[in-house]
């Protein structure tokens, strides 16, 4: 199964939540923001907690109707993980 390219709103990206859901102590989903409006508009997630991207889905519109969902990371591998 080939990544699927998904085209999002810009060429920045700014991660807004990186969250950790079902607290296994890793991230498994990422909310970015690809054009610097602010607003959400690439969702990430990794469904079965191998610490990769199993379903991507894009909302260039922003009206929380994803445009695209695709298997793995649409050519949009998440960011590392912020260490503090």
């Amino acid at each position: 199964m080939g990544a699927e390219p998904v085209e999002t709103r810009g060429e920045q990206r700014a991660d807004l939540i990186a969250a950790d859901g079902n607290k296994d102590g890793k991230t498994d989903l990422w909310v970015s923001d690809t054009d610097g409006d602010g607003k959400p508009d690439l969702f990430q997630f990794d469904t079965d907690g191998d610490g990769k991207v199993d379903v991507t889905m894009v909302d260039r519109d922003q009206d929380n109707n994803p445009e695209q969902v695709v298997d793995g990371d649409g050519g949009l591998p998440p960011a590392p993980p912020v260490t503090r």
